[in-house]
């Protein structure tokens, strides 16, 4: 992947500054675009253009697109527990920015859009098996409900403007650098815990299953996105394993503090029970393959959050 200009909307976030790095060692020139609510500026390469901006603000969107031929739109609202209480604003970030992303795209002529979709569009699933992009779109949050309808947005209008789109339904995604908050990211918010010598909570009782998939394969699979003659479809990024928080626990609780127990609390309202990603369409269309477990990259997570409580 060499030349051309992409813009990258949450760049300065979890995923969006491993995907800006990504794209700068491919060669391209990246323009970042960040109202910087969770992302920080530190995370941003001095190699990318850096332009602080809320993605309803439509001219300071288009000025930044100037040059782009390729849009990756990562900017969320990413908390399916707080978007039960927040959901006017879910929505206006999560649907009405991503119409304003599309309308800059089109008044700046961008030909290709990789939209950050989410796991979070489908109906819960009885069992721990892997659900394909067929399974009941019928998503039991408001987060959900926002990306569902942004997804959707994003492959019926596109087209008509110029654009091919694909969007990505990413599944749970771990790794370095994801800003702490205490409704995101399981592993996260466990690994904090057990560090502080404090007990980590169990929503329910545990065995929901989730597919953790690391940044880079996520990353990778936005590489290929972009040069990829797929378009109008919407796609699983997972790995396809299925792991229960009661595993998560017991693993992190192994590294960090085994004589720690976690607790219980009731389960949280508009979370899946089980969802792991059947990721063949992705393999077909994308050569998309997961390289990375989470056995295989905890401990390079473990450490980062420790190094940032001590400078915390």
């Amino acid at each position: 992947m060499t030349g051309g200009r992409v813009l990258v909307t949450g760049g300065a976030g979890f995923i969006g500054s491993h995907l800006v790095d990504a794209l700068l060692a491919s060669g391209r020139e990246v323009v970042v675009y960040d109202d910087l609510s969770m992302g920080t500026q530190d995370r941003v390469s001095a190699d990318a253009v850096f332009v602080k901006g809320d993605v309803r603000d439509g001219d300071r969107l288009r000025a930044a697109l100037a040059g782009a031929n390729s849009v990756c739109h990562l900017a969320a609202r990413v908390s399916i527990r707080s978007s039960v209480d927040h959901f006017v604003e879910d929505a206006d970030i999560n649907v009405l920015g991503t119409l304003s992303v599309l309308r800059a795209c089109a008044d700046a002529s961008v030909s290709r859009l990789v939209f950050a979709s989410s796991m979070g569009v489908y109906a819960d699933s009885p069992d721990p098996f892997p659900v394909s992009e067929t399974h009941t779109a019928e998503p039991i949050s408001p987060y959900g409900i926002g990306k569902l309808a942004a997804e959707k947005y994003c492959l019926l209008l596109a087209p008509t403007l110029g654009i091919k789109p694909i969007a990505l339904r990413f599944f749970n995604t771990f790794g370095t650098r994801q800003t702490f908050t205490p409704y995101v990211g399981v592993i996260t918010i466990f690994i904090r815990r057990l560090l502080a010598g404090e007990a980590p909570t169990i929503f329910g009782d545990g065995k929901q299953c989730r597919d953790f998939v690391h940044v880079s394969d996520i990353v990778q699979a936005c590489l290929l996105a972009l040069d990829s003659d797929a378009g109008g479809v919407a796609l699983n990024i997972g790995t396809g394993i299925p792991t229960s928080v009661n595993q998560i626990a017991e693993l992190l609780r192994g590294r960090i503090a085994p004589d720690i127990h976690p607790t219980h609390a009731p389960k949280a309202g508009g979370e899946l029970q089980n969802c792991i990603a059947d990721i063949s369409q992705a393999t077909k269309l994308l050569g998309y393959r997961p390289r990375e477990t989470l056995e295989s990259r905890i401990d390079e997570v473990i450490a980062d959050i420790r190094d940032q409580q001590v400078t915390d």
